[in-house]
């Protein structure tokens, strides 16, 4: 990775911009000096005002995006040895939690334009042994989810959505999260919103998986010392919650503010025959950007410019699911599985996105790529 010295630059300008400020900070003092320092008031108020957000009945917070992803598919009754078909492209957590939970994930290739999974790939997956699908709505534009949950009821599948990337993107009409069984979220500090930490948050519209996933994200515990299942320590600490309560009041906004920049990205790019600018929203599907992500020709190559110039610019993700270590080891996967997932994480790019960008910022970026692409024409 290129070393910035940010001292030296005419302007450096971050990928992403986690913040917190001084009403966070009185929300985490609040918290820590008057209630339990674990399942305090604040954890079941921010589950509250989450499940209110998203448009479900229930929200069960976790410890982390990948815990509330592996209570979710338990909750639901996946068992040892059930399939689970999910991306072949996204970040490893989203097959992992397959595992944890007892299950095998079953991967489906992604379509070139949304980054998300080909439904006609994901219904191709699906065997007999096949009891859960899970979409990720990658970079925070969501799934072709009507396709996804028509097909997984006329074949008695459920529908866990991998929410972690897309807080508060909609398509048509619902929240992304609230349209399957279950929806799973992450508050990773590089979301779009965060708690100052790791955290997650389950929500569905079923009461009885709601109950279940409060009792496997506190120790299988039915009453203070009696335990009816076998459960996990995943709980999301009071501080957190506290501080979440803050940011999901600020999350329309930095959401506004982020397809705003989007915009700006798009027009200035628009043009460049090496630069493929990442799908835009329309009347049914709203995106919110989690990263701005272009498809690059000479990828290394920009990247390293850019960063050269001061710009934070990242690769989300140079490896498949599939492509990872362990999994090759466990499938003996070959890139040629998945060849529209294998193509993009050759090709993909995340440039800095953020509701802190001023287009003054933006228009640094852009320059930066045109000057790249302009001097290797001459080259």
């Amino acid at each position: 990775m290129i070393q910035v010295d940010a001292q030296n630059l005419r302007k450096f300008i971050s990928l992403a911009e986690p913040t917190f400020d001084e009403e966070m900070e009185a929300a985490a003092l609040n918290a820590l000096r008057n209630e339990r320092f674990v399942l305090g008031e604040a954890v079941f108020k921010f589950e509250e005002e989450f499940a209110r957000y998203v448009g479900t009945h229930c929200a069960v917070s976790t410890s982390s995006g990948t815990n509330a992803l592996q209570i979710g598919l338990m909750a639901l009754g996946l068992s040892k040895g059930d399939e689970v078909v999910t991306s072949a492209f996204s970040f490893v957590a989203s097959a992992n939690a397959v595992f944890h939970a007892g299950g095998i994930p079953k991967f489906a290739d992604v379509q070139w334009r949304t980054f998300n999974i080909d439904t006609q790939k994901l219904k191709e997956a699906v065997t007999r042994r096949t009891r859960i699908l899970l979409p990720v709505h990658l970079y925070g534009y969501p799934c072709d989810m009507k396709e996804i949950v028509d097909f997984a009821k006329d074949n008695g599948l459920k529908v866990v959505e991998d929410t972690a990337q897309a807080h508060g993107a909609v398509y048509c009409g619902q929240k992304a999260g609230a349209i399957g069984d279950v929806g799973c979220f992450s508050f990773y500090p590089s979301k779009n919103m965060t708690v100052c930490g790791d955290g997650g948050m389950i929500v569905t519209n079923d009461e009885d998986v709601a109950k279940l996933a409060v009792k496997l994200r506190d120790c299988g515990r039915k009453t203070r010392y009696e335990h009816d299942v076998i459960g996990y320590t995943s709980r999301l600490n009071t501080v957190n919650a506290a501080i979440g309560r803050v940011q999901l009041k600020r999350l329309d906004y930095w959401n506004r503010c982020r397809v705003k920049n989007a915009s700006v990205y798009d027009k200035l790019l628009s043009g460049l025959a090496d630069i493929q600018v990442p799908p835009a929203g329309n009347a049914e599907v709203k995106p919110v950007y989690h990263l701005y992500v272009i498809k690059a020709k000479r990828r290394d190559e920009l990247s390293a410019w850019l960063q050269k110039d001061g710009i934070q610019c990242a690769v989300h993700y140079p490896l498949t699911i599939p492509m990872q270590p362990v999994y090759k080891q466990l499938f003996n996967f070959k890139p040629s599985d998945y060849p529209v997932s294998e193509s993009v994480s050759k090709d993909c790019l995340s440039l800095p996105l953020h509701p802190f960008l001023s287009e003054e910022d933006i228009e640094y970026v852009c320059e930066s790529v045109r000057k790249f692409y302009a001097n290797r024409q001459r080259a």
